[in-house]
């Protein structure tokens, strides 16, 4: 199995890229979805959270109100951290399960837009990151989903730099292009992880 760390920050295009290389034949795994998983109805995950922050981040019927959530943690450092204490250790663990479910000889993306903050610690043979300027994923945020400029730069600004990122990649692709360029490029890396695959095979 290759093991592709694909990160970068919010808004920098990372959907788009596993999306192409899904389409070239990997497969992903995408730490945002383990990360709702994790804190599902029922979950211990869930449970912590209520116990820590109470009814307030909870509607009326009982599920999760992620946008009151997020109010708090992206504007509190201290307690964006503790709520990262309760979902980055659960999402690793759900990680390693899938992964070791994964067929041989696969190239397996994992997608994780915190791999800088949450420490990720899983054996990558190569480590991607997208990215952007700061300005086109905030306008990004607001066209796309509907933030306000102020809470897609609060949302850009919690996260790792580009600086720290690219300490950590092996690879960069600038998404700050069309999207027949972003193709190619990624394409294109994605083929020499296609001929690296087979010469560890």
């Amino acid at each position: 199995m290759l093991l592709i760390g694909l990160t970068g920050g919010i808004a920098a295009g990372k959907s788009t890229v596993a999306s192409i290389w899904v389409s070239l034949g990997a497969i992903e795994i995408d730490a945002d979805l383990l990360a709702r998983e994790v804190i599902a109805p029922g979950s211990e995950g869930l449970m912590k959270i209520k116990e820590h922050f109470g009814e307030k981040v909870f509607t009326e019927t009982g599920s999760l109100d992620r946008q009151a959530l997020g109010e708090i943690v992206f504007n509190n450092v201290q307690e964006r951290k503790f709520l990262e204490s309760i979902v980055h250790p659960l999402v690793r663990k759900r990680a390693k399960v899938l992964l070791q479910s994964v067929p041989e000889k696969s190239i397996v993306i994992y997608t994780v837009p915190l791999l800088v903050e949450a420490n990720v610690e899983l054996p990558f043979d190569v480590i991607v990151s997208v990215e952007a300027p700061e300005s086109e994923r905030a306008q990004r945020l607001v066209s796309s989903r509907g933030m306000t400029l102020e809470q897609a730069l609060a949302r850009i600004q919690s996260q790792a730099s580009a600086i720290d990122r690219a300490t950590r990649a092996d690879h960069i692709l600038n998404s700050n292009q069309s999207l027949s360029g972003l193709t190619e490029d990624a394409t294109k890396l994605f083929q020499t992880f296609q001929g690296l695959n087979k010469r560890e095979q």
